[in-house]
């Protein structure tokens, strides 16, 4: 180790997997120094973590939707008519669907 720059040494194991998932990442940059890569994502690289609570709420709303639809749509087909509530309901729905859509946007600025 005699005139080395970097004299500690840092292991840690992977999987088969996670080391090919390495390599195809390298090969966006592209570098064949792995020593280098893993050294450079140690250092700089950083990690995104996304708050999907906003889309897990629109998620939901959606999905009352559909139930909603189903529901008018058995309705309609078993008396033949459509019920200005159901319509309102609707409405309503797809206008917190808007609201939590403007403030996710709202949050991503």
């Amino acid at each position: 180790m005699n005139g080395r720059k970097r004299t500690v040494q840092i292991k840690f194991r992977v999987t088969e997997e996670e080391r090919a998932l390495i390599e195809e990442k390298m090969k966006l940059i592209p570098t064949r120094n792995m020593a280098a890569y893993l050294r450079k994502m140690a250092i700089d690289g950083y990690i995104i973590q996304v708050d999907h609570r906003d889309i897990k709420a629109m998620t939901a709303e959606i999905q009352k939707i559909g139930v909603n639809i189903n529901q008018i749509a058995r309705r309609a087909n078993a008396t033949g008519n459509v019920y200005q509530e159901d319509i309102g309901e609707i409405k309503g729905v797809l206008n917190e669907i808007w609201r939590l859509q403007r403030l996710s946007l709202l949050k991503a600025h």
